[in-house]
């Protein structure tokens, strides 16, 4: 057993149920044996609570808990942003490609509870841009839009929520015939899901009462969505569609965030192969994205300038991916709002696939 793993103290009781999960103060545990396994460390400690009697191991405090490839881990996260699709990095990984996709699956649930857990503290100090970056999920007759709330000054990305649209836009009569049967088959999105979910987006973004100001462009659906939030004071300042995207439109944050989701993501790339078959798996790629684009990447890359979470004054210096993947975050800690529990959960459906997978184990967080 190496030096490190043997000197791991669990800091907290990691069963839910346990009043010292939340706080352990006061808590004693006790060693309670190892288990071997065949990759490094090959000698795991194990420990048991002395309070609720429940036993776990130092790699109940792992992201990589269950896996049986742990070291694949970071090198996917690198890949998923490197615009690499899932069988691409399985025949460089040498493995089965559900093995990433469950790898990814893994990282975009830590993602969301990352993004919540170093989110910046108190009122919101500076505009935020808000834009629908719109994909698809298993067919073009199933688009979505990746809500994004972009600040103004530091180009910190606060919220993303996914809402499900109904395919627009010039069809054939046989695309729109096949679009009437998949309808009446699996139902039509809701109309009004776009401004429920930017009004969520926002409320997210900027919890409290507090005035905010809101830059965006001239959807229709956003002045309503603002309408939702009353009687909180909002300022709403549009930006017509057609205006050149250059640094100095004042949707630039939000647009420069769409440039970097098409560029760095295979399952939103044009005419791909690689498109997310889900909208979960589209919103935790998404979440993937936020988490580099906050804490990893430098908010220019010919100028530096710190990254946007250091400008928003919540980190001090730019983090590795390895540092974000290192310890395991739990949910009953971290504390996430109603949508994010269900984005955590994976309960956003896909009218095509009534039989999603989703997060029910107890002891996997």
């Amino acid at each position: 057993m190496d030096t490190a793993t043997l000197s791991f103290k669990p800091p907290f009781c990691p069963r839910p149920g346990c009043r010292f999960h939340l706080d352990p103060q006061g808590w004693r545990w006790v060693r309670y044996g190892f288990y071997t396994r065949q990759c490094l460390p090959r000698t795991i400690p194990r420990f048991r609570c002395r309070h609720c009697g429940s036993t776990f191991s130092s790699q109940t405090f792992s992201t990589t808990y269950y896996l049986k490839r742990p070291t694949l881990l970071e090198p996917i996260f690198y890949r998923l942003l490197s615009c690499a699709g899932y069988r691409q990095i399985a025949r460089e990984a040498r493995c089965h490609p559900t093995t990433v996709m469950g790898q990814a699956t893994r990282l975009g649930r830590h993602a969301l509870l990352f993004l919540h857990e170093y989110r910046p503290r108190g009122p919101v100090r500076e505009p935020l841009v808000i834009d629908g970056f719109e994909s698809f999920a298993y067919s073009q007759y199933h688009p979505l839009h990746l809500n994004c709330a972009v600040g103004a000054e530091s180009h910190f990305v606060y919220a993303l929520t996914l809402t499900a649209l109904r395919r627009k836009g010039r069809m054939t009569a046989a695309q729109k015939r096949r679009r009437a049967i998949l309808e009446a088959r699996y139902g039509r999105p809701d109309p009004k899901a776009l401004e429920c979910d930017i009004a969520e987006l926002i409320r997210l973004a900027a919890p409290g009462d507090d005035a905010i100001t809101i830059r965006s462009d001239e959807h229709p659906a956003y002045p309503r969505a603002l309408r939702r939030l009353k009687p909180r004071p909002i300022r709403h300042e549009c930006t017509p569609s057609v205006e050149a995207r250059t640094a100095r439109n004042p949707l630039f944050p939000v647009n420069l965030l769409d440039l970097l989701l098409r560029h760095n993501s295979a399952n939103h790339k044009r005419e791909t192969i690689s498109f997310s078959k889900t909208h979960q798996s589209a919103l935790e790629r998404g979440a993937l994205v936020q988490v580099w684009r906050n804490f990893v990447k430098p908010f220019s890359e010919n100028h530096g300038g710190g990254t946007p979470a250091m400008r928003v004054g919540r980190m001090d210096r730019p983090l590795t991916i390895r540092e974000i993947v290192r310890w395991r975050l739990f949910p009953a800690r971290v504390g996430l709002p109603k949508t994010l529990a269900r984005y955590y959960q994976r309960q956003i459906p896909t009218r095509r696939i009534p039989l999603t997978r989703r997060c029910e184990l107890k002891l996997a967080g």
